[in-house]
């Protein structure tokens, strides 16, 4: 099986250095990135800032190795780390996932 990892990030510098490091640590194959703005609640009080999506591509059986890896890499208290099934997708694309995996 395979999956998208979603992981929100303080900037593009740490946006990068986290995805670099999966695909050299081969926990995902690629990873995109998106500027994005946040609305949320920290410690009471409602909070708004821009921030950079990563979306991963990866195989499910690797999704808990990276929320550990992230975990560790990321400048955040509590990051944004999910996760979601690719249900279908381009088998040729799939299968270079796995490759790269």
């Amino acid at each position: 099986m395979f999956s998208v990892v979603y992981i929100s990030s303080r900037d593009m510098n740490e946006a990068k250095m986290i995805a670099k490091t999966l695909v050299e640590e081969r926990l995902i194959a690629c990873a995109n990135y998106y500027p994005i703005s946040s609305t949320f609640r920290w410690e009471g009080d409602i909070e708004e800032d821009n921030e950079v999506a990563i979306i991963c591509k990866t195989t499910t059986e690797k999704v808990h190795d990276i929320i550990d890896r992230v975990k560790q890499l990321h400048s955040y208290e509590v990051p944004c780390i999910t996760s979601w099934k690719i249900d279908e997708g381009y088998p040729g694309y799939l299968e270079w996932v796995k490759k790269e995996t």
